[in-house]
């Protein structure tokens, strides 16, 4: 009987540990949703204030990462666990790693708002809003898919990262036409180039994200895996 209960007491701890990662995992997640938002909002007004508050910011999506990155290590030394507690810890550990670099993409869109020379480039800093706007959308859903864990909203969310890379191209493609109509503003648009690149990042990261969601649930590892392949194994 004692041995029952201390087992229970133990599975019980275990189970409040796992609790405790994905608590601090979403709670990441809603900092770094916070950081894009800031980071959006500072580049289309050329907020400088806003902007140097994501920069001074991104130490805490660091710290997190690495908190929650030791908890996970500390938890498979300790508990060795196995079959879907383990893929669960996986999970977790390779989406701070994408969060930690989402918060990054923030920092790269802050910094461009930064450069007063962007004052001049107002119509694709509209472009680059919408598509930031569109990218803080889909990082929410992926927040809240990989808060549930639901491997079917993860995986129409993969295929939204398609959409996020025609807008990026689009943008490209307006940047190129400013650029062969007047040389002389490479030097003003680049910082516009670093922006659009942080934002087109900041889908293939939640598109990471939901691969995980996926492997959590399913079991199976679909990176490199086109959309087709894994609607089948997610049938399988």
């Amino acid at each position: 009987m004692e041995n029952m209960n201390l087992s229970k007491h133990i599975s019980g701890q275990f189970t409040a540990e796992l609790d405790d990662i994905r608590n601090r995992v979403l709670a990441m997640g809603g900092l770094v949703e916070r950081q894009l938002e800031q980071a959006i909002d500072a580049l289309s007004a050329l907020d400088a204030e806003l902007a140097q508050r994501v920069i001074d910011g991104d130490h805490k999506v660091n710290g997190m990462e690495v908190s929650i990155d030791e908890e996970c290590t500390r938890i498979i030394a300790k508990r060795q666990p196995a079959a879907s507690d383990l893929r669960l810890i996986i999970a977790i550990s390779k989406s701070i790693a994408d969060l930690e670099r989402i918060g990054d993409a923030c920092v790269r869109i802050a910094k461009a708002a930064l450069d007063k020379r962007l004052n001049n480039q107002q119509p694709l800093l509209v472009s680059i809003e919408n598509m930031g706007r569109h990218a803080t959308r889909m990082l929410h859903a992926t927040l809240d898919a990989l808060a549930r864990m639901d491997a079917d909203s993860a995986l129409e969310l993969h295929k939204e990262d398609a959409k996020l890379d025609r807008e990026y191209e689009g943008i490209i493609r307006q940047l190129m036409t400013y650029m062969m109509e007047d040389p002389r503003s490479i030097p003003d648009i680049l910082d516009v180039l670093w922006a659009a690149r942080a934002v087109e990042r900041v889908g293939d990261r939640c598109k990471n994200i939901c691969e995980y969601i996926i492997y959590y649930v399913k079991g199976k590892d679909v990176r490199h895996t086109s959309y087709e392949d894994m609607e089948k194994d997610m049938k399988g």
